[in-house]
């Protein structure tokens, strides 16, 4: 076989093809033939050959070597000066990963005034491609997305590699050095090099978001089973659906009337759904006394799936016009804010498209109410059952903002009963459920689930008020509410009369949230982080309660500013010192113990005033009812403690690998409280969305093990009653309204199709959760004094 050889100052090409530039690129190195227009430094890395080598699809590339060590690196400088960029939109860089797994490289880029930008970039394993680097701080985020198209992609008829998060800032005049790193490798890792520069041309990231999701709300580029071309596929897609739903129904277990398991102890049957302990472990009761481990799937509805278009109409294809049907789906909406989760984000604001709903309608209408020009009327259009309104949307009248409606005459069809109802919805919804193994209906579902009566649900109590708020830092969906504040009792007692209205006596419902996600701690490890609540009272301004009950707990045990000084170890002349807003406390530390013991106990009156306030005002309206904990993504021991105290059931939303994964179960069975895992998921980005989910698997084949493996271990322990999986749909590709999350999470894509081998895996665990559960159950004692059970009626198919 015939070799090339290249010396280190000259490139010969005549034998292999050398790597081709993107038009527009200007080259200022070439690693294979460099000059000494740039300078090339190393640290901990090294170029192993003076030769370049040529690659299995025939390009000629320099190796160079990243070592073992803490961040080996290589530096480009100019070799006099600095380099002016002004007029270069980004750099480029031709490589190749040289190993057979994927790199994280990072990249940075300085100026000579101390800006700096910088970038990480996963290079994936395989041949050649450029990377992008754009010379101005991006996100997906300012595109209106959680995660960005996915990387590399066809640009020119070139593999490219943009990088969608830089972060940081530079003057494009004065660039003083690029450097190329890795952090920490636990072995030698090679990549080979190209040509290094700049490009001149319009913006590739812009070419990156153009064109992305089709008609459907699919992601263009992209190819996968489930991916649906044809209002035809639809259709025949959902038969095959009802005849496979109808088979497993028939093959389900058989349970009393709420899904509880027959054949286990028998236990006190109060009409209402409660938690008992038997032996070490924690069960849920059904109505008719059975045992019941729920499992249930969070947001099922049909109005989360809408995605804002306005101004950023290049990123979707065959939008419809006004004088389509499907233009019903077309609202306008504001969800501008400046929460954690709203900070940076762009396109929040303006008109949207619901694709799934469009999706039903081409499921379920007539041929002849799809046609353009057809007058279908927006009340004919498929409604979302009545649920928790979509914060922000507001449905336009069957025509988009900026449109003008459709005058072409209306057709002589008959379309009021071709569209997708919500009878239609719901029915299928709780089928799908009921077959795939689910037992419960999980937080922010459709009403109409619920009123249906054939699957147990839960509800969230949804409190909001003019009260005030206590800053932990990150605030992600806003500040900690002052239970303190008067106005958060008569926020609590408002929210609780309202959701305790239509379901006071209902023994399908389980429970009620108190809330979801509260901002208890600052994520930061540390105690800055874990006493985020201590230290955004007390930097509060003395109108606010929180701060006044603080104060007060303070001079209750210290007296005055000498006492707290002594104890603090700080200098407080005047009491008065404390009251000013942007009062800095010290920090925890060993010489003075009393800083984090009067942190805890604040904290912890914090939360008993939190917890006791929602605890007294569902007892009062609903008292049959249980109160389901706090939906703790962060937490403290004082919140979690306190929860233990005043709820019936402690729940966390856990995006972890396995529930022990995310917190110290010893310290939560030291509470002896039934716990609930109200939200986990495994996402990948092989099926359309861009975002792998909070726990992100390798590829869609990876979900169902993971599934089932979190079951287990959920089964494992003893205090859990159950875990309900975050969410039926997959999110939008382009965006959530709220957030902009985008991820593939769902049980279904945005066309209503299941993902089949997901939803088997699926139904396979959960039909085994019962069996499982009863062989728990076996040798525990009977409880010392049963009431027995009304006759259970066992139930199998809706």
């Amino acid at each position: 076989m015939k070799h090339c050889q290249l010396l280190l100052l000259v490139a010969l090409f005549t034998c292999s093809k050398a790597f081709a530039a993107l038009e527009g690129q200007e080259t200022l190195l070439n690693f294979v033939s460099p000059t000494d227009v740039v300078k090339v430094a190393t640290k901990d890395s090294n170029f192993p050959e003076v030769t370049a080598e040529e690659t299995p699809t025939g390009e000629i590339l320099r190796r160079f070597v990243f070592n073992q060590a803490q961040q080996p690196r290589l530096e480009l400088t100019p070799n006099k000066g600095v380099w002016d960029w002004s007029d270069d939109s980004q750099i480029t860089l031709y490589l190749q990963n040289a190993m057979d797994w994927a790199l994280t490289l990072n990249v940075q880029v300085e100026s000579a005034d101390g800006k700096v930008l910088h970038t990480s970039v996963a290079l994936p394993a395989g041949p050649g491609q450029t990377l992008i680097v754009p010379l101005n701080a991006t996100s997906p985020n300012a595109h209106g997305m959680r995660a960005g198209p996915p990387m590399p992609w066809k640009f020119e008829g070139q593999r490219v590699l943009l990088a969608t998060n830089v972060s940081g800032e530079l003057d494009q005049s004065k660039v003083s050095r690029v450097t190329l790193s890795l952090n920490n490798p636990d072995s030698a890792q090679s990549v080979l090099l190209g040509r290094f520069g700049v490009y001149k041309g319009a913006s590739i990231e812009a070419a990156a978001y153009d064109s992305i999701v089709d008609q459907f709300g699919q992601f263009t580029r992209g190819q996968w089973p489930e991916k649906v071309n044809s209002a035809e596929q639809l259709r025949d897609a959902a038969q095959k659906e009802q005849e496979q739903l109808a088979k497993w129904l028939s093959e389900r277990p058989k349970f009393d009337q709420y899904g509880g398991l027959l054949g286990g102890p028998t236990l006190e049957a109060t009409g209402f759904f409660r938690t008992q302990k038997l032996g070490e472990r924690w069960i849920m009761v059904t109505p008719d006394g059975n045992p019941f481990f729920s499992l249930g799937v969070n947001a099922v509805n049909t109005d989360q799936s809408q995605t804002y278009i306005e101004g950023r109409e290049s990123m979707f294809k065959g939008l419809p016009a006004a004088s389509d049907p499907l233009a019903v789906h077309y609202g306008q909406g504001d969800n501008q804010s400046n929460n954690g989760s709203g900070k940076g984000r762009g396109f929040a604001k303006g008109k949207w498209f619901d694709f799934y709903k469009a999706n039903l309608q081409r499921t379920y209408a007539d041929d002849a109410c799809l046609q353009p020009g057809h007058d279908i009327q927006a009340d004919q259009s498929p409604k979302a059952p009545a649920s928790e309104p979509v914060a922000g949307a507001e449905p336009v009248s069957g025509k988009p903002a900026d449109q003008p409606a459709a005058t072409a005459p209306a057709t002589a069809v008959d379309c009021s009963n071709s569209s997708f109802d919500a009878k239609r919805w719901t029915e299928l919804a709780l089928t799908r459920l009921q077959a795939w193994g689910f037992n419960t209906i999980g937080n922010w579902s459709a009403d109409s689930l619920g009123k249906a009566q054939r699957m147990p649900y839960t509800l969230p109590l949804s409190i909001s008020g003019d009260y005030q708020t206590i800053s932990t830092g990150l605030d992600w969906w806003g500040g900690m509410p002052d239970p303190f504040d008067p106005r958060f009792a008569m926020a609590t007692e408002r929210a609780v009369a309202i959701a305790a209205r239509d379901h006071r006596n209902d023994p399908w419902l389980i429970g009620y949230y108190a809330d979801n996600e509260l901002a208890w701690a600052h994520p930061d490890p540390g105690p800055r982080g874990r006493y985020a609540l201590s230290f955004g009272t007390l930097r509060s301004t003395t109108d606010v309660p929180a701060k006044r009950a603080f104060l007060k707990m303070l001079r209750d045990k210290y007296r005055n500013q000498q006492g707290l000084s002594k104890a603090w170890g700080i200098d407080l002349p005047a009491w008065e010192l404390l009251e000013d807003p942007g009062f800095e406390a010290p920090l925890p530390n060993e010489k003075y113990p009393a800083i984090e013991q009067d942190y805890r106990a604040f904290q912890r009156l914090f939360a008993d005033t939190y917890f006791k306030t929602i605890d007294d005002a569902l007892q009062w309206h609903a008292p049959n009812q249980m109160l389901l904990g706090g939906r703790f993504a962060i937490s403290t021991p004082e919140a979690v403690a306190s929860c233990a105290q005043y709820c019936d059931v402690l729940s966390f939303n856990f995006y972890t690998l396995e529930p022990q994964h995310g917190y110290d179960f010893a310290a939560l069975r030291a509470l002896d409280k039934p716990i609930l895992v109200t939200e986990f998921h495994f996402g990948s980005r092989d099926r359309g969305p861009f975002w792998g989910g909070v726990t992100e698997v390798h590829a869609e084949k990876d979900r169902g093990p993971a599934y089932s493996h979190f079951i287990e271990q959920a089964l494992a322990e003893p205090s859990i009653v159950g875990a309900h999986w975050f969410q039926y749909l997959d999110q939008p590709v382009t965006g959530r309204l709220l957030d902009g999350e985008n991820g593939h999470l769902g049980l279904l894509g945005i066309t209503d199709r299941p993902f089949a081998g997901f939803v088997e895996a699926v139904r396979k665990t959960n039909l085994k959760v019962g069996s499982r559960l009863l062989e728990t159950l076996k040798d525990v004692p009977a409880p010392q004094t049963p009431i027995a059970a009304p006759q259970a009626q066992a139930q199998s198919q809706p």
